[in-house]
């Protein structure tokens, strides 16, 4: 077989013979013979270029014969190829949409519910399991810290990002400081790091005095850290109906360590998620994986449709569909799309609400 990364471009008729094999096996997923698609498709050939047609694909390695059966499946490949160059994507119909939006559009139950609803329906609509994260901040910014004295020269350090997630160490001081003494840095890092990222801290600490500098050398190393390791709560559902849409048991427990192992399925998301736009002016899309694209070993027998909400700027997370390679790519991209875009407007009616209340992102 050649090397996935070369295969040539196809002829017009090859493409749609492909055309024809990915969305037979993606109705029904098995082995599609030469004359189920003389036979279902008007492909106004006959039966026999139609199977020399197919012996080149397979020898390009688009379609493959699975054990000694007359059908081909499509590979990898051949599924990339045709989602890249070949799919034509519909908007939903204005029944559905009219449903998502009745359901998605707004906030009235909390964030923990918007989360559990979205993925719900997703799920539902594309018939597969789905994932939803809530919005978090790009980059952390600095909020308030606290000194609190504890033994001799130890003192606990209480670091809050606006993000809303709390950071605690402990310092090692040169000398014992008095509990006031830690108040009043305190309060002077405060006034000086108020809203500011990681790099802005430590260019306001060069000049600070020792205690002051000590403290907020360490602040921003701690908001480093919470930059590069953002963990997200994974919203999922439609865990039966993914199992239940393969035939063989390895992709199924594929599935479930993808959805079970949340560590796992973050670092795919944040991956995946860096390959986005990051431009909030440019127009929300979808990233789709495909049998992992030949980077994500751990979804070799899977595909993922994921896009990006929300402004990268500010807050934003990721939702998305996870299903075999066989999943109807077309109705996931455009669900994805349109409830992407849903989530989007939401998240910016709720940051302008907060930036009206002196807090942004405070959702």
């Amino acid at each position: 077989m050649a090397e996935e990364h070369h295969l040539p471009d196809l002829s017009s008729r090859q493409e749609l013979i492909l055309t024809c094999i990915v969305q037979a096996y993606s109705e029904k997923p098995e082995p599609v013979s030469s004359g189920h698609l003389v036979d279902n498709y008007q492909l106004n050939i006959s039966s026999a270029t139609v199977r020399n047609e197919m012996a080149q694909l397979e020898e390009l390695g688009y379609i493959a014969a699975p054990h000694t059966s007359a059908g081909r499946l499509p590979t990898a490949a051949g599924f990339r190829y045709f989602v890249r160059r070949l799919l034509q994507t519909h908007s939903l119909t204005r029944g559905e949409q009219s449903h998502i939006s009745e359901r998605v559009g707004t906030l009235q139950a909390g964030m923990e519910q918007w989360m559990r609803r979205t993925a719900a329906l997703l799920s539902r609509a594309v018939q597969t399991a789905a994932i939803v994260t809530p919005p978090i901040a790009q980059t952390n910014t600095f909020k308030h810290v606290e000194l609190i004295s504890i033994q001799g020269r130890l003192a606990l350090m209480v670091l809050v990002l606006h993000s809303g997630s709390v950071h605690q160490r402990m310092l090692t001081l040169a000398d014992a400081v008095p509990q006031q003494q830690l108040a009043e840095a305190a309060k002077r890092v405060n006034e000086i790091c108020a809203s500011l990222e990681a790099r802005q801290v430590r260019l306001r600490s060069i000049n600070l005095p020792m205690l002051d500098r000590e403290v907020a050398e360490l602040t921003a190393e701690l908001i480093e850290t919470a930059d590069n390791n953002q963990a997200r709560f994974i919203y999922r559902d439609g865990l039966s109906r993914i199992i239940e849409s393969f035939a063989d048991e390895e992709g199924a427990q594929q599935a479930i360590r993808i959805l079970e192992e949340h560590t796992v399925l973050n670092a795919l998301l944040n991956d995946m998620l860096e390959r986005l736009p990051k431009d909030a002016g440019e127009a929300v899309d979808v990233r789709v994986v495909i049998a992992g694209d030949g980077r994500y070993q751990d979804l070799n027998r899977l595909s993922m449709v994921l896009s990006r909400y929300g402004d990268p700027e500010k807050m934003s997370g990721a939702i998305g569909v996870l299903g075999p390679t066989h999943i109807n790519y077309g109705r996931a991209i455009s669900t994805v799309r349109y409830v992407s875009n849903l989530m989007t407007n939401v998240l910016a009616t709720l940051y302008q609400d907060g930036v009206d209340n002196g807090e942004p992102g405070n959702i």
